[in-house]
């Protein structure tokens, strides 16, 4: 079973994000709790990191405070070596696309091969500019 991060707005689809499964999902946050939270989930990125995955939204006025998370994530990430992709579709979708991971926060894409920290803050962006929340699916 696959996430689905998106925003309606008035019953229309604005804008979505195919994560990949709820585990590839775990294991970027597992990865944000072991570099940048020194192990305690929540500590520095309470928005995305204490939010269950499986149900719920993130509210317009949360998704500036996980805006902000994520960018910061986005940089500690890019400080790092890139780790292999941990799922088989990951390595399909990047081979087919050419891609070259330089620094940890290229690993982690969404199903289209987008980097995934910058299609959840673009999630973000309309979520803040449209007043709807993001949709947990």
């Amino acid at each position: 079973m696959g996430l689905y991060l998106c925003v309606f707005c008035d019953d229309e689809e604005l804008e979505g994000v195919e994560v990949g499964s709820y585990a590839d999902f775990e294991r970027f946050r597992n990865c944000v709790t072991e570099y940048l939270e020194q192990g305690s989930p929540g500590r520095r990125f309470p928005t995305l990191m204490n939010h269950a995955d499986s149900h719920g939204e993130w509210t317009p006025a949360e998704c500036e405070t996980l805006k902000a998370e994520l960018a910061e994530i986005a940089a500690g990430l890019r400080q790092l070596p890139p780790a292999p992709f941990a799922a088989d579709w990951q390595q399909e979708v990047a081979n087919s696309l050419g891609l070259e991971l330089k620094s940890l926060d290229e690993s982690f894409i969404d199903v289209d091969g987008e980097p995934l920290l910058e299609r959840l803050e673009q999630l973000c962006d309309i979520a803040i500019q449209r007043q709807c929340p993001i949709l947990f699916q």
